[in-house]
Formats: C-alpha cells, structure tokens, sequence
C-alpha cells in the first residue's frame, strides 16, 4: 500500500468506500463543522478544501490496484517552538485488522519527522477504541493522559486518551519499524472477494 494526496477525481470512489464501512465508523467519527454528514460528498470536499501546509491529507491506497482503502492525516501542524501535528485515519472495514494502517501510518511517521520537520506526532482516541490504541501503542505513541470531553464524536463530547510520539521516540524506533514495514511488504495477504451486491 502507498499514500497519496486526494484528487476531485477521487470522489465517488471515496464516498462508496465510506458508505460501505458506515456501521464501522460512524462510532469514532469527529462531529464535523456546519452539520456536514461525514458520508456525504461535502465531507470529501472539505477534505480537499482544507488540504495546505497545516494540513497533509493522504489517501491510503492499495499498491496492486491503486484502490482506496482508507485514509489519513497529519493536520494542525504548528511550527515555531512547538512543531507539532496530529495524526488522523480511518480504513474501510474490509480492510481492517490486516495491518494496512500500521503501514500507513508507519509511512506518514516517515514523513512527519523526515519530510517535515516535526519534533512531536500526538493522536487522541476515544478509549473504547481498542483497534486505534492497540496501533499507536504498536508504534511506540505513549500514552500521556486523559483530555475530558475533548472532541464531540457522533454528537456527543467524548473523553480522549492522549498518545505521542517525538524525535526522539521515532530516531530510536525508526529502523525497527521501517524493517516491519518491508517485511509486510514481502507477505502476500489474503484478499476478500470483492463484488456486486
């Protein structure tokens, strides 16, 4: 799998891939500004309209079919003494619990860090979400505490469990993780059959 920016083009692919994984996600789905339906084509085009350079936003694709799989972000980076971002993402629930997104999230690591500078990657997660901790604990995120009422998640102000990772953190873990990485790529993985209805 690879990560690329989005594209207008992408839109009815990213959209079916939503509505197909709605059960999945509308649990940890973010209330978005102005009432937008995180399922809807606005919620793509905000994806767009807020990509700049305080906000990266990735499609998460697979390598053999260039399909959209998921997709992820580093947004609200700020720079001067804090160079700092969060990380974001979601995958298609086909597609879950195959280790896709410790791939990708692996890749933009590589990126926060080497491509742009940063000094600290934070991800903050409701603390029902076993799947989302269990990959940022992979990763070598620590976990720094609670934020009460934090962000409103599906309508309602949710409690988030903070996790980060620094330089630091990524220098030292860096080529084990990276040696992770080219291993997943060289197991060929089981793929679901795909079709019609």
């Amino acid at each position: 799998m690879f990560l690329r920016r989005p594209a207008k083009t992408d839109l009815a692919e990213f959209q079916a891939l939503r509505l197909a994984s709605r059960a999945f996600l509308t649990p940890w789905e973010s209330t978005q500004p102005g009432g937008i339906d995180n399922f809807s084509p606005a919620y793509f085009e905000r994806v767009l309209s807020t990509q700049s350079e305080s906000n990266h936003r990735f499609l998460v694709c697979d390598a053999s079919t260039g399909a959209i799989i998921g997709a992820l972000s580093l947004g609200n980076i700020v720079r001067g003494a804090f160079q700092s971002c969060y990380a974001g993402y979601w995958i298609g629930s086909e597609f879950a619990g195959k280790g896709l997104m410790t791939e990708a999230l692996t890749l933009a690591l590589a990126h926060a860090f080497q491509d742009l500078d940063l000094h600290r990657v934070e991800a903050n997660i409701v603390p029902e979400n076993v799947a989302s901790k269990a990959l940022v604990r992979k990763l070598g995120f620590r976990h720094e505490g609670v934020a009460k009422r934090y962000l409103c998640i599906n309508g309602r102000w949710r409690d988030h469990e903070h996790w980060a990772m620094t330089l630091e953190d990524w220098r030292r873990l860096r080529p084990g993780l990276m040696a992770r990485l080219e291993a997943a790529r060289t197991i060929p993985r089981k793929r679901r059959p795909t079709g019609g209805s």
